[in-house]
């Protein structure tokens, strides 16, 4: 295992060197640049100086070509800098820190309801499966699914926000907490804030519910039908006991993929949501950035992603073996 571990971890710093490499030529090559951002929110009617202009490029480190720049910010983030933004004149790791907490308070609440309704969700499904009361499951998961989550949000905000105003239903059109957010007790304070959560969380989840309980459901349908599970019911083994501990336990060798790959999701956010509903996460900063040209921002993000991409796949083959015996990394 250790053996394996090494390997793995070579292999993904190889990757991330690869994949920091391209982005950060791509965004170099970009149209506009900080410079060109800045001078467009200037006086139209202010004149730049061409030595002016020099320096302001030296400023933002396009005075270097784009590979040389690049080896400049790999030498810097062997130091433990990801630099400064060049937007918000912010060190890039405590801009990062600060849009942690909200995309996370989001992404994991969602992505726990979405494992916590799913599982047994597909287990009903699978074990009704071509019943009445399955079929109608069925059908709104697909509806679920189907509906982008930007109309939805943009459907409950007109419902709860407006149509709703000045009843007990009202819930906040954006932003996360309210204007007298520090006035509050820290129970109102909790309260205030899963007021404002609650449209996002519930736009992030259906989704996510959807296509996790289709997924338990097709992949229990095919454990079901395998001789063991065929036996074990002939020996008299409980349905419920054949379900939840033969049946399912082989189901989790495909669902830990999922888990694993769901790590990035918990801190990458989402631009759409996080915009509509004017979310202070990691998604909107991500869109900011990239719309303001701000090259440290967006590769503090990129590598943040990465990493937590690579570590995602690690995770998934490691719980490959924790799962089935038969799976071994000796």
């Amino acid at each position: 295992m250790l053996a394996y571990l090494v390997r793995r971890i070579l292999i993904g710093l190889l990757t991330l060197v690869l994949i920091t490499f391209v982005v950060y030529a791509l965004i170099r090559n970009m149209p506009g640049t900080p410079l060109t951002y800045q001078l467009g929110e200037t006086d139209p009617s202010r004149k730049i100086r061409p030595e002016d202009l020099e320096r302001m490029k030296r400023a933002y480190g396009l005075d270097k070509p784009w590979y040389v720049a690049y080896f400049q910010w790999m030498g810097n983030l062997l130091r433990g800098d990801l630099g400064r933004s060049l937007s918000r004149k912010q060190a890039v790791s405590v801009l990062i820190g600060e849009r942690i907490g909200p995309t996370l308070l989001l992404s994991a609440t969602s992505l726990i309801l979405a494992y916590l309704l799913s599982v047994p969700l597909g287990l009903y499904a699978s074990v009704r499966n071509g019943t009445y009361d399955e079929r109608i499951i069925s059908t709104l998961l697909y509806m679920l699914y189907s509906l982008p989550s930007f109309v939805a949000a943009l459907f409950l905000l007109s419902v709860f926000a407006m149509q709703l105003a000045g009843t007990p239903f009202e819930l906040p059109l954006f932003g996360m907490y309210s204007d007298h957010f520090r006035e509050l007790p820290f129970f109102g304070k909790v309260l205030d804030i899963m007021r404002h959560m609650f449209l996002p969380v519930l736009c992030y989840t259906y989704g996510s519910l959807a296509y996790f309980c289709r997924f338990v459901k097709s992949n229990m349908l095919e454990v079901i039908r395998q001789d063991y599970i065929r036996t074990a019911r002939a020996k008299g083994v409980p349905p419920t006991r054949v379900v939840v501990v033969h049946a399912f336990r082989n189901t989790l060798i495909p669902f830990v993929t999922l888990v694993g790959l769901t790590l990035p999701g918990l801190l990458s956010g989402s631009v759409i949501l996080e915009q509509i509903f004017a979310w202070p996460g990691m998604g909107r900063l991500f869109f900011e950035a990239i719309t303001e040209r701000d090259y440290p921002t967006i590769m503090g993000l990129v590598l943040m992603f990465s990493v937590l991409t690579l570590l995602g796949q690690l995770l998934a083959d490691i719980l490959y073996a924790v799962v089935d015996p038969r799976v071994t990394y000796s």
